[in-house]
């Protein structure tokens, strides 16, 4: 059998790392990086090695060049007293670009799981309340995708706010365009409960 170098193999090994990436794949993206020219791996490379250096917003966790971003340090949002509440930077970049919201977010990273140790210290709740206090948000939107530990993350926010802030849940159902007959149960039941009123 063939003993590739040892530079390959370290290469493969580091893609393998990322989510849904086997072997194969790695591989084949390995081989594809030695056709580069050697200043775009180099410049490549470089900017593996800057993933060292991001920052995170003190206000909502997500990647900044800044201590505060752009969506923080708003005026028009800040104002807005509402904070969608999110549970990964990927669900925060949809919403965003789904341009219908116009306050400010908190992206807690994960949800509680007692069973793999995330409790609320793990997810930063403290620093949450923390914000909704220091802010005087009046409207809460918690965008946490539905699962047990979801919902549990949400009830558990829910329980530990006064009564006087508004606290909502985004609708979860039907999809556009999508046909009754194709989907499971739980999501139509989820569309049952998020019905609203015409």
């Amino acid at each position: 059998m063939v003993e590739l170098p040892k530079h390959l193999e370290e290469v493969v090994e580091f893609f393998t790392k990322l989510p849904g990436v086997g072997e194969k794949t790695a591989f084949r993206q390995t081989l594809q990086l030695t056709n580069w020219r050697s200043e775009d791996l180099m410049a490549f490379s470089y900017a593996l090695s800057q993933l060292t250096q991001l920052k995170k917003c003190q206000k909502c966790n997500v990647y900044t060049d800044t201590t505060v971003c752009n969506i923080c340090a708003s005026v028009e949002r800040y104002e807005a007293k509402m904070l969608c509440v999110v549970e990964t930077l990927t669900d925060f970049l949809a919403i965003e670009k789904s341009k219908n919201f116009r306050g400010t977010y908190f992206i807690l990273g994960n949800v509680l799981n007692p069973l793999m140790g995330i409790g609320p210290d793990e997810i930063g709740l403290d620093k949450l309340f923390e914000r909704i206090t220091s802010e005087n948000i009046q409207n809460l939107i918690l965008a946490i995708n539905p699962s047990v530990e979801g919902d549990a993350t949400c009830s558990y926010i829910r329980h530990k706010l006064p009564q006087t802030i508004k606290v909502e849940r985004i609708g979860f159902g039907v999809p556009m365009g999508g046909s009754l007959e194709y989907l499971d149960s739980l999501t139509i039941s989820k569309a049952l409960e998020n019905r609203k009123s015409l």
